[in-house]
């Protein structure tokens, strides 16, 4: 009987485990292409040796409402006239950090932004930057092109 038990626990506990998210994503209510692009990030880092990213929500929103800006602005930018910095972006979101980094780009699918990141020399830089421990993911479509922004901090 005691070997019973032990096997339906090991059978439990292997299957909790093998429904959970890769990398530890922890935000409920992400997009497909935000989680897309969280994964793809972190694979790229793990192929390399590096820390994984963890999910950080104060960031996500804050990358998330720049991402509407954009497709509002219907371009891509850093900072638009009259709009915060980064630095007072997430800071107002409520994120912690010692240094912050940003990739935007706009193209129609996440496989796409992930490519372009990877092939930008800067953007490929935030994305493998040894010191940044923490991403946060924000996309926004319209007129069936994504509007995607990656912040990335050295959280405190």
């Amino acid at each position: 009987m005691r070997s019973t038990t032990r096997f339906t626990t090991l059978f439990l506990a292997v299957a909790v485990v093998s429904f959970l998210p890769p990398f530890g994503w922890t935000q409920v209510y992400a997009s497909a292409s935000e989680r897309q692009l969280f994964d793809a990030a972190n694979r790229e880092r793990q192929n390399r040796g590096l820390p994984v990213l963890k999910w950080d929500e104060a960031l996500a929103k804050a990358a998330h409402r720049h991402a509407v800006e954009m497709a509002k602005q219907g371009t891509i930018s850093h900072q638009f006239p009259g709009e915060l910095s980064l630095p007072a972006r997430v800071t107002k979101a409520g994120a912690r950090f010692i240094s912050l980094a940003e990739n935007v780009a706009q193209a129609q699918s996440a496989r796409q932004i992930h490519d372009l990141w990877m092939h930008s020399p800067g953007h490929r830089a935030n994305l493998l930057d040894k010191d940044m421990n923490s991403v946060g993911i924000g996309v926004f479509e319209r007129n069936r092109d994504l509007f995607a922004v990656e912040d990335f901090s050295r959280a405190k």
